[in-house]
C-alpha cells in the first residue's frame, strides 16, 4: 500500500463529518495538493463514544460513496497495543503502534548486546554531512531507552501482520517526557529496520507543546532547525536501512498549529519529502460550534455540555493530561455561558486568536468534553443532522483555510 506524499489523519469523533472534510481535500485537490485522507480513531476514543471500528469505516465508505472521492484512503487503528488491537484487524489498514510506555524499558541483555554490536560500525561515521555525530554513547542511550520499545512495535507488528499482509504501518513514541534527538531517531529507525518493522511513518516527540486543539507553545525557531534536521534523518535513513521508500514524519496532535505550519510546509517542499498530519480533533470542535451557531435546541445543548464539562474537569483531561494545559481561573463560569448568544459561544471556541473573545482555555475543555456529547446518544446525533449545513460548513472552512491552506499552500 502507498499512503502517497502528503496525508491527514481527518477522523471525528462521532462519524459524522466525513463528506465536509472531504469536500476540503477535493478544494485542495484542485489547487494541485493531492491529500490522502485517513480516518483516524482510538480506542480511548471508541470506549469514550461507545462506537466500534466497524461504525468508523462505514461512516467512512459513506462519505467516500457520496462525495464520488475517487482516490485511496485509508481507517487508522489509532494508538493502539497488543491489548486491543483485535478490535481493529478486520476494519483497519492502517495502524499506529503506540510504544510510549515501553520507553525507558530495559531490552534483554542478549538483545542490547546484539544491537551494540551490529550498529557499532555507525559510531563516528559521517556517511553523509546531514547526519548528526553518531558517538558510542548515543549509541548506548538509544539500546538502553528505545530498543525494548522497538521490541514491543515488532511484536505488534508481527501480530497484524499474521491476520492482515498488507497495511500502512506507523509507530508513534510522541508521548513520552523528552524529544527524540535527529540522532536518537536515526538509530531507532535503524533498530526498526534491524527487527523487521516496514514503517511508513515515525512520529517522534518535538520539543515544545503539542496541547490538543490549540496553536504550538514554544520556540519556533528551534523547531525548524529539530524539524530539518528530523527531515534529514528520515531521508537518509531510507537511502541506508531497509525501510519503506515512502517513510515519512507524522505529526500527532497537529491541528490547530497555525504558527508551524508555514515552518513545516516550508521544509517538506525544500527537500520533497511527505508529512502526514493528524487533526481529528478539531472537527469536533467546528462541530460543536455549528450546534452553537444552528438552532435554539443545538445552541442549548452546546451550552449543557459546556456547563457539564465544568463540574468534571478533572475526570475529562485525566486521559489528556499531557496534552492538555487549562488555566481554570479562565474558564467562564457556568452562569456566564448559559446567558450567551450563539455567536458569543462560537467566538469563545472556534480557533481565531486574533478574537479577542477567543478563550483557549474554553477551547481545550471542550476539545475533552466530546464524553458528554456521547452521554447524550441519539440527541446529539440528531441536532448534529439538524444543523449539518451551518456544521459542514466550518469543518469544511477549518480544515481547508486553517490548515491546508497554511501547510500545503502557503496562504
Amino acid at each position: 500500500m502507498q499512503l502517497g506524499t502528503y496525508s491527514m489523519g481527518i477522523g471525528d469523533r462521532f462519524g459524522l463529518q466525513g463528506k465536509a472534510q472531504l469536500r476540503a481535500l477535493q478544494m485542495a485537490a484542485r489547487e494541485g495538493i493531492t491529500i490522502t485522507p485517513v480516518w483516524n480513531k482510538s480506542n480511548r476514543e471508541h470506549e469514550l463514544v461507545h462506537s466500534e471500528p466497524i461504525d468508523t469505516r462505514l461512516a467512512a465508505e459513506e462519505a467516500v460513496r457520496e462525495t464520488g472521492w475517487g482516490t485511496p484512503w485509508f481507517l487508522d487503528a489509532d494508538h493502539i497495543s497488543r491489548a486491543n488491537v483485535d478490535r481493529f484487524i478486520e476494519h483497519c489498514n492502517f495502524f499506529t503502534l503506540d510504544v510510549s510506555d515501553y520507553i525507558g524499558r530495559k531490552a534483554p541483555e542478549e538483545d542490547t548486546k546484539r544491537f551494540l554490536r551490529s550498529n557499532a560500525p555507525l559510531v563516528d561515521s559521517k556517511s553523509s554531512p546531514d547526519l548528526p555525530d553518531l558517538t558510542e554513547g548515543l549509541l548506548q542511550t538509544v539500546a538502553e531507552k528505545y530498543l525494548y520499545a522497538v521490541m514491543e512495535a515488532a511484536e505488534l507488528y508481527t501480530y497484524i501482520h499474521a491476520h492482515k499482509k498488507d497495511f500502512i504501518c506507523e509507530v508513534s513514541m510522541d508521548e513520552t517526557d523528552t524529544p527524540q534527538t535527529p540522532g536518537e531517531l536515526f538509530l531507532i529507525l535503524k533498530a526498526l529496520s534491524d527487527y523487521g518493522v516496514p514503517v511508513n511513518t515515525i512520529a517522534p516527540k518535538f520539543s515544545g507543546r503539542f496541547n490538543k486543539g490549540v496553536d504550538y507553545i514554544g520556540d519556533i525557531e528551534y523547531f525548524a532547525q529539530e524539524f530539518e534536521q528530523d527531515l534529514l534523518v528520515v531521508r537518509e535513513a531510507k537511502k541506508q536501512f531497509s525501510l519503506p521508500p515512502d517513510l515519512k514524519i507524522s505529526i500527532h496532535s497537529g491541528s490547530d498549529k497555525f504558527s508551524l505550519y508555514p515552518v513545516i510546509g516550508r521544509l517538506i517542499r525544500k527537500y520533497d519529502e511527505g508529512i502526514h498530519l493528524k487533526t481529528a480533533g478539531t472537527t469536533w470542535l467546528e462541530e460543536l460550534a455549528g450546534l452553537a451557531l444552528g438552532n435554539e435546541d443545538g445552541l442549548e445543548l452546546a451550552k449543557r455540555i459546556y456547563i457539564k464539562a465544568l463540574d468534571r474537569v478533572d475526570e475529562l483531561i485525566q486521559p489528556y493530561r499531557t496534552v492538555i494545559d487549562i488555566k481554570r481561573e479562565h474558564l467562564p463560569p457556568a452562569e456566564k455561558v448559559y446567558h450567551w448568544s450563539g455567536e458569543e459561544f462560537a467566538a469563545a471556541l472556534r480557533h481565531e486568536p486574533r478574537n479577542p473573545s477567543f478563550n483557549p482555555d474554553f477551547r481545550q475543555l471542550l476539545h475533552v468534553a466530546y464524553k458528554i456529547a456521547a452521554e447524550y446518544s441519539n440527541i446529539y446525533t440528531q441536532n448534529v443532522r439538524a444543523n449539518e449545513k451551518v456544521i459542514g460548513e466550518l469543518v469544511t472552512d477549518n480544515l481547508y483555510n486553517k490548515h491546508i491552506r497554511k501547510l500545503f499552500l502557503n496562504k
